[in-house]
């Protein structure tokens, strides 16, 4: 593990090391906060905790380029806690474990954390730093990103002193990203009864695993099999063809990943046990066949019988329900007219949580223009209403509209070309970042997004490319140095 602190740049690679070592899932901050806090003051800057929990640096001018437009840099402190089946790893209070492959740094069973800790270390070597040139800057560090939003969104107003804002946020070295699209959480939630099961029934569970999950942003587009969308294929006919009844049902576990494994427990008759696992089987190879080309490491569908549940779901409360699942879209709905590219508009059915007379299913709805994502919302609001659940939305934000005459974009192509001999792309995100929540809060910032090259966040195989830290790292200290006069 302490193989990457000797990586180059080694400023970044010995700050991101020391990231993994602090706990921090979306959620459980305190200890990123205080790590922090503690490097500031060590490093002699301004270093606080503001009211929405956010930790901000500011580090005074190089002499001489007080007059230079001021810098804000920001990142978020959390990651997405994800792991693999057979990992123990406790995000709460375990350091991640990574490790070096071939071009790549990887973590062993869980998420690596890049997302957004590489934004994180960058900054804290610049903060640490003191032969670098720069004029004023600010630094912001946010919290909970992953899961609403939220230090972006309760950042108090007055706080951040500058004029240009660079998000350390994206996964595409060479490309900056001047947009993304707004988000929305819809939650569907259901009290009902439970009744008992038939006491000549037997249980089986039915798992759907090992997709690749994803980005519900950037990875969208590929089409990636969606672990409650396949389950649910699967509940409803073994309810059709085998009398079986719903007693539970868990899938996906973060609002803004693709979701790689579901479960749901079903009674039946015994002498529909053997149908069902022939059942189960033929749906395996269904599966794999239709996603070969996207899932190629296979899918795996199985079921076992388990100890019969007390209870089930009412038999005509779990027919609409399971018809909810079934209707609901997920995935990309439309590509933006004039980048076709590009995903306009989207839906992940991310979590399904049921069980013990309590249904809740959450889905993320993205789009970059306003009247779509409402299209969204009321499309999902009159599917789960028609299976009588309550529909309510909550941590909306809006999208970030590009501004192709940006001045901080144009100084970060021209370093770009000067440094590397060829043409930086303009890129416009599907994926939800926070600058849209700050800059409505400070519309006057000149925004870019950029940072190195990142595969598959929000899952286990997520992977840093190491080739690509260095450049990023000769890219940002040349435009701290080049930034313009106020």
């Amino acid at each position: 593990m302490n193989e990457i602190q000797n990586l180059k740049p080694e400023c970044i690679w010995r700050n991101f090391y020391k990231l993994t070592q602090v706990p921090r899932p979306s959620g459980h901050l305190e200890k990123i906060q205080q790590f922090l806090l503690d490097f500031g003051k060590e490093c002699g800057v301004y270093a606080v905790k503001d009211p929405a929990g956010n930790i901000h640096f500011r580090k005074p001018a190089t002499p001489g380029m007080e007059n230079r437009k001021g810098i804000i840099l920001q990142a978020h402190m959390d990651m997405v806690p994800q792991k693999t089946p057979e990992s123990k790893h406790n995000f709460e209070t375990d350091p991640i474990e990574p490790w070096i492959d071939g071009e790549w740094v990887k973590a062993k069973g869980t998420t690596l954390g890049a997302d957004n800790g590489l934004g994180v270390a960058s900054i804290m070597a610049i903060v640490e730093d003191k032969t670098l040139k720069h004029g004023p800057i600010d630094a912001l560090i946010t919290r909970d990103e992953e899961t609403g939003m939220y230090g972006a969104n309760e950042l108090p107003e007055g706080e951040l002193q500058g004029d240009i804002l660079l998000n350390l946020d994206s996964e595409h070295w060479g490309k900056f990203v001047i947009g993304s699209a707004g988000g929305i959480d819809v939650t569907a939630t259901l009290e009902y009864k439970d009744v008992d099961t038939d006491a000549d029934d037997v249980a089986a569970r039915i798992t759907v695993q090992g997709l690749r999950g994803g980005h519900s942003g950037l990875e969208i587009n590929e089409g990636r099999a969606n672990a409650n969308k396949l389950l649910v294929q699967v509940v409803r006919q073994t309810i059709e063809d085998l009398e079986a009844r719903l007693c539970s049902w868990h899938g996906g576990n973060m609002r803004n990943a693709i979701p790689f494994k579901a479960e749901a427990v079903v009674t039946l008759p015994k002498e529909n046990l053997e149908e069902l696992a022939q059942m189960v089987a033929e749906w395996n190879d269904t599966f794999n066949d239709e996603f070969k080309l996207i899932e190629p490491q296979g899918i795996s569908l199985s079921c076992e019988q388990v100890e019969a549940p007390k209870t089930q779901m009412p038999e005509e409360i779990q027919d609409n329900l399971v018809d909810a699942i079934y209707a609901c879209h997920d995935g990309v709905i439309r590509f933006i007219p004039a980048y076709p590219a590009v995903v306009e508009t989207s839906s992940n059915l991310a979590i399904i949580d049921i069980e013990d007379g309590k249904a809740s299913i959450k889905i993320l709805a993205r789009s970059s223009r306003e009247d779509m994502k409402d299209y969204v919302v009321k499309m999902l609001q009159s599917c789960f209403s028609m299976a009588g659940m309550k529909v309510e939305t909550a941590g909306s934000y809006g999208g970030w509209d590009p501004n192709p005459d940006s001045e901080i974009l144009h100084l970060l192509l021209k370093e770009y070309k000067e440094l590397f001999q060829q043409d930086g792309i303009i890129q416009v995100d599907h994926a939800g970042l926070e600058c849209s929540v700050i800059l409505g809060k400070y519309p006057h910032l000149d925004v870019v997004s950029l940072g190195p090259t990142m595969k598959s966040p929000h899952t286990t195989t997520e992977r840093a490319l190491i080739e690509t830290v260095a450049p990023f790292w000769q890219l940002l200290k040349k435009t701290l140095e080049d930034v313009p006069e106020k």
